[in-house]
């Protein structure tokens, strides 16, 4: 009985010098999303400063500043996708 078996292939090694050293960065985001991205991260950070310019004026108790750190991540994540083109 003849069977042919399937061998897995070995993984070759990356060569070791400069060239294979730099990343390649593909955008995968067009001018207009990153424009939106950019747009939404600015627009998130002016809630997170005017929210804590509120928190802070009010005088409520200082856990309530916890919730600042969503308007802020908001504003970074899209900041940096609209920085990075991803």
């Amino acid at each position: 009985m003849n069977t042919m078996r399937a061998s897995p292939s070995s993984p070759t090694p990356a060569p070791q010098n400069d060239a294979a050293a730099q990343v390649v960065c593909f955008t995968n985001i067009g001018p207009r999303e990153q424009r939106r991205r950019l747009v939404l991260g600015v627009a998130a950070y002016a809630v997170g400063f005017a929210l804590a310019a509120l928190l802070l004026g009010s005088g409520v108790a200082p856990l309530w500043r916890v919730l600042l750190f969503l308007p802020f991540a908001a504003g970074g994540i899209g900041y940096f996708q609209a920085r990075d083109k991803t």
